[in-house]
């Protein structure tokens, strides 16, 4: 069996991959693992408890909180809130671990759970690990006064909100915004801010029935903001997926603008405001060539990781940087937040168009995305894929045919089962072309 844990907390589908049991389960033994790591000492613990409004996550919501408190650990129940929201209440409510319960942009019959230690951030690969260990492990549960109580948060939605606004160093006041929440965690959250930040919203994706999260909207599909945007007269559109970590963007005449381009955006943004530390922004392997050219042009360092925020955020940390992020959207800003903050990304994208005075279709003229493509091989064995030859030899020829032009990466998903190929060319025909090639080698080779 392999790592239960991904990159992303644990994930797979609801009721089958991830049951309640195991649900159940893994907040035992992380509440153990913790108490015996020294995490609890002095002290009666307290954990708060977040999710998005999938349907599954109503009895594996109960499953969390029953397995904290019946391994005596206090529980507050946030609600439906977004993951980087639990993140932030972690520390803000003194809490020693917060839960989250979201498969963030994957489709409503999934869902994941993950942990985020004291400071709001994951926790570390080494004790992802020993509470995997220690599932079915036998244990002495507490009993009488020792267990844990829950109660209801008070006042989440609006202590976090007041977090968002205050991060910002404008208002936005004559800015016509439509967002797209996804019908997922961030549907009374991206308005609420949006608006006591002083920008006229338009809201789509806010009617979450539990199994629409995700559904044709949100930021892995845009045409539902890119409507209202043109629809509306709007001078942008700002779109998080299901548990609001991602934020990506329309310009006012329905131009997607990406994370790399957000990211860009901000650096020097940043970078003008003095708070870009070391000029260096953090991307992982996934970052559009174009990003990295903009960046090197501009005199800004790039640091790259493997693809995940865990990762982007370790580098962050050891650098001492600021900003990093994804291609996804998933953008971390170090001074405000410990995670990915799609709602957060969002009010200060809008501030510099605000501060700068310009459209967004001009801000993101920062950088010019080369061609991309990205094709998602499922039913091979994606373990293989460091292993096999005739992969092995398939991409060293597509890397001499692109030669300094573009380049190639494949790698297995951290969250789903398959393998990703990417492909970046000097032309679309080009990229698809390549792309569409080693796809098939990856059919054959690992199937």
């Amino acid at each position: 069996m392999g790592r239960l844990f991904g990159t992303d907390g644990v994930r797979g589908l609801a009721n089958r991959d991830l049951t309640a049991p195991l649900a159940m389960d893994l907040s035992v033994a992380a509440a153990r693992v913790l108490g015996e790591a020294g995490a609890f000492t002095g002290h009666r613990p307290v954990a708060v408890v977040g999710r998005d409004p999938r349907a599954s996550g109503e009895f594996l919501e109960a499953a969390v909180v029953a397995g904290l408190a019946s391994a005596g650990v206090d529980v507050l129940r946030l609600g439906v809130l977004p993951t980087p929201a639990v993140a932030h209440l972690t520390t803000a409510l003194t809490a020693d671990l917060g839960v989250m319960l979201s498969a963030s942009h994957n489709p409503a019959p999934d869902n994941g759970i993950k942990f985020f230690d004291r400071s709001g951030h994951k926790l570390p690969d080494e004790i992802e690990d020993r509470i995997e260990e220690s599932l079915g492990r036998a244990w002495e549960p507490p009993t009488g006064a020792g267990v844990g109580r829950v109660r209801e948060a008070q006042g989440a939605v609006e202590h976090y909100v007041a977090h968002l606004v205050s991060t910002l160093p404008v208002s936005l006041a004559g800015l016509r915004v439509v967002v797209d929440c996804a019908h997922g965690a961030s549907w009374k959250v991206a308005p609420e801010a949006l608006r006591r930040a002083g920008a006229e919203v338009i809201t789509i994706g806010a009617a979450p029935d539990g199994l629409n999260i995700n559904d044709g909207c949100g930021s892995t599909h845009l045409n539902a903001l890119r409507a209202a945007v043109l629809e509306h007269g709007a001078d942008v559109g700002i779109a998080n997926d299901g548990d609001a970590d991602r934020c990506m963007a329309v310009t006012a005449s329905g131009e997607p603008v990406d994370g790399d381009q957000i990211m860009a955006i901000l650096a020097l943004e940043l970078r003008e405001a003095g708070l870009l530390a070391a000029d260096t922004v953090v991307a992982t392997v996934m970052s559009n060539l174009g990003f990295k050219l903009a960046m090197r042009e501009a005199g800004i360092t790039v640091v790259e990781t493997a693809v995940g925020d865990r990762y982007v955020l370790e580098a962050m940390k050891e650098g001492g940087y600021t900003l990093g992020g994804e291609q996804s959207g998933h953008v971390i800003m170090r001074h405000h937040a410990t995670t990915g903050d799609g709602v957060l990304t969002g009010l200060h994208l809008l501030a510099a168009m605000v501060r700068r005075g310009v459209a967004l279709d001009e801000l993101a003229k920062v950088m010019t995305r080369l061609p991309q493509v990205l094709v998602n091989v499922r039913g091979v064995d994606k373990t293989r894929v460091g292993d096999s030859p005739e992969l092995a030899e398939a991409i060293a020829a597509a890397e001499s045919e692109l030669g300094d032009t573009g380049r190639v990466l494949i790698r297995p998903s951290g969250t789903e089962p398959m393998v990703r190929v990417m492909v970046e060319a000097a032309s679309q025909e080009q990229a698809q072309a390549v792309a569409e090639r080693l796809a098939e080698v990856v059919r054959t080779a690992l199937g």
